[in-house]
């Protein structure tokens, strides 16, 4: 929108199929190698869909200023529990919620720094899919993959390694992005031609960033991750204030 001069719907258009080839370019190969857990993440997508179809229908009334302003605030203050489990490789004393019992929601993923299978569990079903739900909405509202704030409810709230919560929100953002893509699509708010190329170039970028992320150290995710949080957090209350960046 800002360097080639493309109006913003048709710009959150391009940007919400871009998201859907970002999660294709590397879903497959997180959930090949079994890092993805797909039961949380098909349980949570309940969740961020719907809200992506509610943020895509109040897109046209919402005030975007205040949502950037509010978002922004909010993603810097969750650095804080992010930074402070560095060196964390699988949460501790974390007890299965009684509906991940249910569910069978824990597992287990390969970690390529230790050599070994590590067990883990899950927790805080209720405040992560609250998390999720607003992480819908955004995506829905803003055309972005939100993938952040699920990280951070996965991460945070619900106590899953940084890896299976980096990969597992990975896998959902295309399914959350594909429901409010069709009522894009429906008001002619997606241009092939704008989105087709940008598209292309991050789904090659996913598969390349999929074959770094099995590679290098939980710690690494989770400074990476954090740096991201700043720089998307400053985006947002720049976008806020009216500075477009």
């Amino acid at each position: 929108s800002l360097y080639f001069k493309v109006p913003i719907s048709l710009a959150i258009g391009a940007s919400i199929i871009s998201v859907i080839a970002t999660s294709s370019g590397a879903a497959s190969a997180y959930v090949r190698d079994k890092i993805s857990n797909i039961r949380v993440g098909t349980f949570l997508v309940l969740f961020t869909t719907s809200g992506a179809i509610a943020g895509a229908f109040l897109e046209p009334v919402a005030p975007a200023r205040i949502i950037y302003l509010t978002f922004g605030t909010v993603l810097l203050i969750s650095i804080i529990p992010l930074i402070m489990k560095l060196g964390e490789k699988v949460p501790k004393n974390v007890k299965n919620a009684p509906l991940a019992e249910k569910l069978s929601l824990n597992s287990h993923f390969y970690d390529s720094e230790s050599g070994k299978e590590l067990d883990y569990n899950v927790t805080g079903i209720k405040s992560g899919s609250a998390m999720m739900l607003v992480a819908g909405i955004l995506s829905g509202l803003l055309g972005i993959g939100s993938g952040v704030f699920k990280v951070i409810a996965m991460d945070t709230f619900m106590r899953l390694p940084i890896k299976v919560s980096t990969t597992t929100s990975n896998f959902m953002i295309g399914m959350t992005a594909a429901a409010s893509a069709g009522i894009y699509l429906f008001r002619g708010e997606v241009n092939p031609f704008i989105a087709a190329p940008v598209a292309i170039g991050v789904l090659v970028g996913a598969m390349v960033g999929s074959r770094i992320l099995m590679k290098i150290r939980g710690n690494t995710v989770r400074i990476i991750f954090a740096i991201i949080i700043v720089a998307v957090a400053v985006e947002m209350l720049l976008n806020g204030v009216g500075i477009r960046v």
